[in-house]
């Protein structure tokens, strides 16, 4: 090996200088990008929290120079042939590139000119690249930076399919108090106080050796193993904390099994649950309380704060008490969740429901823990945690229908003080508080009366019209599901798709403007859920040609043809003993699409009434 090969350097770069006009290939093993919504959340959650805690309104843009700096890790490139190849680090690098196109998209309509453009694309000779060069990447990219948005087609590797998710996730987390004033302050900041430590070898052989000891023989202890080491050192008996040593272990594997950081993500969502007392404002320049400490440092945070979590640093068997009563409850009640949000558990079903279309999991996972108690029976825990997660899936979908926000920033301190309103309730009080918030939140179903799909909400449209067919088809007493329509294990998946055919021409009659038409044509009247691949035999034929096919598909697509009323004992019943406005269509215009839109209402009324004692699943 060549001296230059043999080389290692390693230095703090700010991000402006890791990404302004550089260019990074990505190994084939690390190819691909997996970060779900909680990680992206995490990070928006975590920079846009460290800026608001140093900005204060009225700071000049030199005065940014003096905020503190917020250190994002290590990454590990390869250089050779003066190309460089990322080893590690590819998961931050990408996700960074994404918010960096969100902010650039932002300003636009925020009327800032900051030049962010250098930082994820290059020009040479006229042609631009990407920073990041990842050929089946680059149409997802380009949408993305040129519309806002991209949709994936069968095409699309898993990674695309992830990063077009993860874009919609960043415009959910990143908060409003940066969409004004201190904008471009963030922007500076971002550039110049967000620190990598860039590691970069010469050779693959060395570049693969420092990621193997990064990933595989760290030594740096983790908040969890220093937490341990706290609470183990404080055991009076050296036999019962072998016990509780051979306990923790086993649990920190079992949790490492669903995601590498769920182990602190558990401690952090438990901690906040029971004992934070206080969170920071939500205004620039205020310093960071009980919800955030625990959120960065949470092992030093239980040391700080003790007679908080019930511990007496001088009874040694408070801290026995912690870890065997508590921290066992609390695991169990954790994994619980876990495998709920991965599949549909009866009794615990809307805890699937918002890991698809909820809060942000840094507000959601305290909540559904901060009304248990160590007493509470497995039955019990079960329904207060569902209770929660009901609560939860409709706040969410009441907001969205209203086009009201819902990131974590907006509505942090509003859920953080419900985690400390429902702490430890009885699961009847649980109902009743929840029940009135309901009935308290400004925003009820009477805003879907305009409801319509746009650019941004796509997800949440496939979410509700899932919720809405699965829901039918469960009263009607069939075996379907909300899986079945949003995700479902084979099969083709199925895809939102418009009654009206995107002929504007057909619709004169009606309205003068195509504007008006496809205002019309998006709204959630005219959209039902189909096989991929179905509507695309058909849908351009008008709509007295598609019932024929409509009548072929699920229950709610079926309910707009004449003969599903005849012949068709499931949907007989539910027409019969829900008296919801079903009703056939002979031909679909404007009035057909407002009627529609009302049943639509309606069913969303009785899945997501204002009261959680009769909150029904499918």
């Amino acid at each position: 090996m060549s001296k230059l090969e043999n080389k290692i350097e390693a230095r703090h770069r700010s991000l402006f200088d890791v990404l302004n006009e550089q260019k990074y290939t990505v190994d084939y093993f690390q190819r691909e990008f997996s970060w779900g919504e909680k990680h992206i959340e995490e990070l928006v959650t975590d920079l846009t929290s460290a800026f608001l805690s140093e900005y204060t309104p009225g700071d000049s843009r030199a005065k940014g120079e003096q905020y503190n700096n917020y250190y994002l890790g290590p990454f590990v490139v390869s250089s050779k042939d003066g190309k460089r190849s990322i080893i590690d680090g590819q998961q931050r690098l990408t996700s960074l590139t994404l918010f960096l196109i969100y902010l650039n998209n932002l300003q636009k309509g925020l009327q800032f000119h900051e030049k962010i453009e250098p930082m994820i694309f290059s020009e040479l000779r006229g042609s631009k690249s990407f920073n990041i060069t990842i050929e089946e990447r680059i149409p997802c990219l380009e949408g993305l930076f040129n519309q806002g948005e991209y949709v994936p087609d069968d095409h699309d590797d898993e990674s695309t399919h992830n990063m077009a998710e993860r874009y919609q996730d960043i415009e959910r987390a990143f908060p409003d108090e940066l969409k004004q004033d201190a904008f471009p302050f963030f922007i500076d900041w971002f550039r110049y106080n967000v620190i990598m430590m860039e590691i970069i070898a010469y050779s693959d052989e060395n570049a693969y050796t420092i990621f193997e000891t990064m990933n595989d023989r760290g030594l740096n202890l983790t908040p969890s193993e220093m937490l341990k080491g706290f609470m183990l050192s404080r055991f009076d008996n050296p036999e019962k904390r072998k016990k509780a040593n051979d306990f923790w272990k086993q649990a920190m594997l079992s949790l490492k099994a669903y995601e590498k950081d769920e182990d602190q993500r558990f401690f952090q969502s438990w901690l906040r649950a029971r004992y934070a007392d206080s969170i920071r404002p939500g205004k620039a320049g205020s310093k960071n309380e009980d919800f955030e400490k625990i959120g960065t440092r949470f092992h030093s945070w239980v040391r700080d704060n003790l007679s908080k979590v019930g511990l007496d640093a001088d009874k040694g068997d408070s801290f026995e008490q912690f870890v065997q009563q508590e921290f066992r409850f609390y695991l169990r009640a954790y994994v619980r969740i876990l495998d709920a949000e991965k599949t549909l558990v009866q009794g615990l079903e809307h805890v699937y429901y918002i890991h698809r279309w909820g809060i942000a999991p840094t507000l959601s996972l305290p909540l559904m823990l901060a009304a248990l108690n160590t007493h509470d029976s497995d039955e019990i825990v079960a329904q207060k945690i569902d209770t929660v997660a009901a609560y939860i899936e409709t706040f969410s979908v009441r907001r969205s229908v209203n086009f009201r926000n819902f990131s974590a920033s907006s509505i942090r301190y509003t859920m953080y003080s419900l985690v400390k309103e429902i702490r430890g309730n009885e699961l009847l009080d649980l109902k009743l508080l929840l029940g009135q918030k309901l009935q308290d939140m400004k925003e009820s179903f009477d805003g879907m009366s305009t409801f319509r799909m746009h650019g941004q909400n796509k997800r949440f449209v496939k979410f509700l019209l899932a919720r809405m067919t699965g829901w039918c088809e469960h009263q009607a007493g069939m075996s379907s599901s909300f899986v079945t329509y949003y995700q479902p294990g084979s099969g083709k998946p199925f895809e939102v798709e418009h009654i009206w055919a995107d002929k504007f021409a057909r619709h004169k009659d009606e309205f003068e403007q195509e504007h008006e038409f496809q205002n019309y044509r998006n709204r959630l009247g005219d959209l039902v859920l189909l096989p991929r691949g179905t509507n695309q035999s058909y849908g351009d034929q008008p709509y007295e040609k598609k019932q024929t096919h409509y009548i072929k598909e699920n229950l709610l697509t079926k309910s707009l043809c004449p003969l599903a009323y005849e012949n068709n004992p499931n949907f007989l019943k539910l027409h019969s003993t829900l008296n919801l406005p079903f009703e056939s269509h002979e031909i679909f215009k404007k009035k057909d699409i407002e009627a529609r839109q009302e049943l639509y209402q309606s069913i969303c009324e009785r899945i997501w009434p204002e009261t959680l004692k009769g909150t029904e699943a499918s």
